[in-house]
């Protein structure tokens, strides 16, 4: 999958806030409002390297005890959200899975140096590490617009899915990115997945241009 580019400034957490304050209401959290990726019911095929993922780390890929839905978004959270995408991003050098192990996909924690699903693994990690709910953390499989496929680390919030990615330096609603989002985990257990439902028109218009 995809390697790392070099990305424009973080996105402001007024910005994410005011668009999906608007969006959503305050006494309820809504998850079939624009802001979310929705989902079908059934779980769906697990990518190969996920799946060889989970069978050398199965204490990673359980069925979480006590799913949270969505973390709220204080501004604390933005800070941290946007401090690790970017530690992550400047720390790894981009390689892909050819070059650095002589297979087409490998996912693991990077040493150093990984494509796109090292570097949502190792973000995944270290948000888990500083106290975010791993159910709300997901790994999520989308398409580019030159089809090729890429991976990237949803995570859930009350303000919408937010997207943490190696090719841009900002922390962006899942429905402000150029992606067709095709599967990600379910938030109900780590080692498995879920088709995501995806229409955006606008997805279509950026395909087509390639």
């Amino acid at each position: 999958m995809a390697s790392n580019k070099k990305g424009l400034p973080a996105q402001l957490f007024a910005a994410i806030f005011a668009f999906a304050a608007a969006a959503i209401p305050a006494q309820a959290l809504d998850t079939t409002n624009i802001a979310f990726v929705q989902t079908v019911s059934a779980t769906t095929s697990i990518p190969v390297g996920h799946l060889e993922f989970c069978q050398s780390r199965p204490d990673e890929c359980r069925p979480h005890a006590n799913p949270v839905g969505a973390v709220s978004l204080t501004e604390n959270l933005w800070q941290q959200l946007l401090s690790v995408n970017a530690s992550v991003n400047q720390s790894i050098v981009p390689v892909t899975d050819d070059q650095l192990y002589q297979v087409a996909e490998f996912w693991t924690y990077p040493n150093g140096y990984g494509d796109c699903e090292d570097y949502a693994l190792a973000k995944r990690r270290d948000l888990i590490n500083a106290g975010w709910p791993a159910s709300t953390l997901l790994m999520a499989v989308v398409k580019q617009a030159n089809g090729e496929g890429h991976a990237v680390l949803m995570v859930r919030t009350d303000r919408g899915d937010l997207v943490l990615d190696n090719q841009v330096g900002s922390v962006d609603l899942w429905s402000a990115t150029p992606y067709k989002f095709i599967k990600r985990q379910s938030q109900a257990d780590a080692g498995k997945w879920v088709d995501m439902i995806d229409t955006r028109e606008i997805v279509v218009a950026t395909a087509a241009i390639n």
